[in-house]
């Protein structure tokens, strides 16, 4: 409803930010990142913007770029995360930061957000790695264009191996004795049907 508001700062909280805007005072639920990142009370202020709408709340979520907003976006679609817990990990991590830790399976990274457990950073990886490769919101680092490279090429030679028959955990074993990240996928699949 609301791609972004701006206008006058007109107070400012650790969670929230006021934005008046054509004499109306929208308040607007920002991470304490965001709040960080904002100017002075008085000053113009652009906030892109999240329209909530559940059946007992209507909210608005802030955030300074477009890359943060889609974050936002792909956390609310992971099943048991809901808008406040989502602006808690964006608190706490960039979303470059986030996707690659979700790309590369980093549940380490992730489980040491407060709030964030061991099942919740496996539903995350599961949910949204797909997502995140595909995503042009998310600003694409080398970091991760060099995972979702290695990830693709994993998943290439998972795949052939799998149609020849073998199992995901005989694949797993024989991978494991191959250094994946520096051969091409043919490479991979005929020293691993050796190792098989």
């Amino acid at each position: 409803m609301f791609a972004y508001i701006n206008g006058k700062i007109a107070d400012k909280s650790n969670n929230y930010v006021v934005i008046d805007a054509g004499g109306v005072g929208y308040k607007i639920f920002m991470s304490a990142k965001g709040i960080e990142g904002l100017k002075e009370i008085g000053e113009q202020q652009k906030v892109y913007t999240y329209y909530y709408v559940r059946e007992d709340n209507i909210s608005l979520y802030g955030f300074l770029s477009n890359e943060e907003l889609r974050m936002f976006e792909l956390l609310l679609s992971v099943s048991g995360v809901g808008a406040k817990s989502a602006l808690g990990i964006l608190s706490e991590i960039t979303p470059s930061s986030f996707a690659l830790a979700v790309i590369t399976n980093d549940d380490s990274k992730l489980v040491k957000i407060p709030g964030i457990g061991k099942k919740t950073a496996a539903r995350m990886i599961l949910e949204l790695k797909d997502k995140l490769k595909t995503e042009t919101a998310i600003e694409k680092n080398e970091k991760i264009k060099v995972a979702i490279k290695e990830d693709n090429k994993d998943n290439e030679a998972v795949s052939a191996l799998q149609v020849l028959g073998y199992t995901t955990k005989e694949i797993e074993k024989a991978l494991a004795k191959i250094d994946v990240n520096n051969l091409p996928v043919e490479e991979i699949i005929k020293r691993a049907l050796k190792l098989l």
